[in-house]
């Protein structure tokens, strides 16, 4: 009999991944007609677009190891050193980077002495709110009941500070702002990304559509490694061991199950009287990008930064995109707004009119340039809600039914929900799967 995995994303992926490499007969099963979850590519007007800007550090071992599985590790880039660009609207720039060579935590101190949007006395602050923050340990479930935005000012931390340092990670990694994120899931992503070792938080981000890597080159690999794939048909019930997909009933010999709560929940209702129930009252945070393509080049920056505005993250997709081929010498900029269940419903002309005037705040050469379009990509439940208080909602892999493993970057991972706890969930249900001791993915060692 077959081992089945219920899920296309990147936690799919590797369960299948790694239970066919042990020798196991799999099929993987995924309602769309393509893989890679929430990471994916789409076509429009001969532009190759992104949902989102997905991107990794240097510290996600297990997503880059996927990527080398998939054989496409070489089609990404990560920074030699941590060097972020951040821009106001008012023409103040500064940079969040890092001195090659200096050891941890004396590199953040390095960086704040030429963070210029800050005061010095509030680089002082900041350095304080780090040290106390590199004294929590992550795995102490007691941070989950407080938000990091009060824990930030339990250290001294001022509205300034956490707008103009704090927030820009937070928002981005968690999809909330600090003030409702949960402790515990801050001091994982700044001790592992930002204090424990310097050249952790080094940022990567892939050099090719995420389609090409998480659907095509997947694809490829799970066929090459045995793997049946059934695209396009939805699981309709899974119930003692048998799975009915598009009419068909399969019988199997365990599945993975690595889906949204909300589905995994649909096609297994037994999980609501078993030690993952609390996954049911995860609720979700939306994220919203803003595409813009411009008729000229507008900066040299490959990504920044942004405080005080509406744009928070700019990414330059005009290489991976295949811009050049339609329109030599443009541009095209792709806008990262996290924690957007504010603005997820405000149309796609109002939304692309803000925000292309937020463009031209921080890059005044877009004065000079022309829209040749722009347009609107929305995940309304792009992660769960990472909220204090959410830890004990994530059940483990195997907290389901017998014969029923767990996977998805909400389950409970120790890492917030990202790429990487995607692919350490697929691995961790596909050992539980197997049998095998507990997942032992190595954690980033400098």
């Amino acid at each position: 009999m077959t081992l089945v995995v219920v899920g296309g994303g990147l936690a799919g992926i590797s369960a299948a991944l790694r239970l066919a490499d042990a020798g196991q007969q799999v099929t993987l099963i995924e309602k769309r007609p393509r893989l890679g979850g929430a990471a994916f590519s789409f076509d429009r007007a001969g532009l190759s677009v992104d949902n989102g800007q997905h991107v990794f550090l240097r510290c996600c071992v297990a997503y880059q190891a996927l990527l080398g599985r998939l054989g496409v590790g070489h089609r990404t880039n990560v920074q030699s050193h941590l060097d972020i660009p951040v821009l106001r609207p008012d023409g103040r720039t500064a940079r969040l980077s890092r001195l090659p060579g200096v050891p941890a935590p004396a590199h953040l101190g390095a960086a704040l002495s030429r963070y210029s949007l800050l005061r010095p006395l509030d680089r002082a602050r900041v350095i304080r709110g780090a040290l106390a923050l590199r004294m929590l340990d992550p795995a102490d479930r007691r941070l989950d009941e407080r938000t990091f935005g009060a824990f930030l000012r339990d250290k001294g931390q001022n509205d300034e500070t956490i707008e103009a340092m704090w927030s820009i990670v937070t928002t981005a990694t968690l999809n909330l702002p600090p003030d409702e994120a949960s402790l515990a899931l801050a001091a994982k992503v700044f001790r592992t990304g930002l204090l424990d070792h310097a050249p952790a938080a080094d940022l990567g981000y892939v050099t090719a559509p995420m389609g090409e890597l998480h659907d095509v080159a997947a694809r490829a690999a799970l066929e090459s490694a045995g793997v049946e794939l059934l695209l396009g048909d939805g699981v309709e019930s899974i119930e003692d061991g048998t799975v009915t997909v598009g009419g068909r009933v399969m019988d199997s010999e365990g599945v993975i199950i690595a889906i949204p709560p909300r589905h995994a929940f649909s096609v297994l209702p037994a999980l609501a009287r078993t030690e993952a129930k609390g996954a049911a009252d995860l609720s979700t945070s939306a994220i919203l990008n803003v595409h813009v393509v411009y008729d000229r080049k507008i900066t040299d920056l490959d990504f920044a930064a942004a405080v005080d505005s509406p744009a928070q993250w700019i990414f330059d997709r005009t290489g991976s995109s295949g811009l050049h081929k339609i329109h030599p010498g443009g541009q095209y900029l792709a806008i990262t707004v996290s924690a957007a269940d504010t603005i997820i419903d405000v149309p796609a002309r109002a939304l692309s009119e803000q925000f292309t005037a937020a463009l031209i705040d921080l890059f005044p050469a877009a004065r000079r340039a022309t829209v040749l379009d722009a347009f609107v990509t929305r995940e309304r439940n792009a992660t769960f809600r990472q909220s204090a208080g959410t830890w004990s909602l994530r059940p483990n892999a195997t907290a389901g039914v017998e014969g029923v493993w767990l996977a998805g970057s909400w389950t409970d991972t120790g890492w917030p929900d990202t790429m990487e706890s995607a692919v350490r969930s697929g691995v961790a249900a596909a050992e539980a799967a197997l049998h095998l001791p507990a997942d032992q993915i190595t954690e980033y060692a400098a």
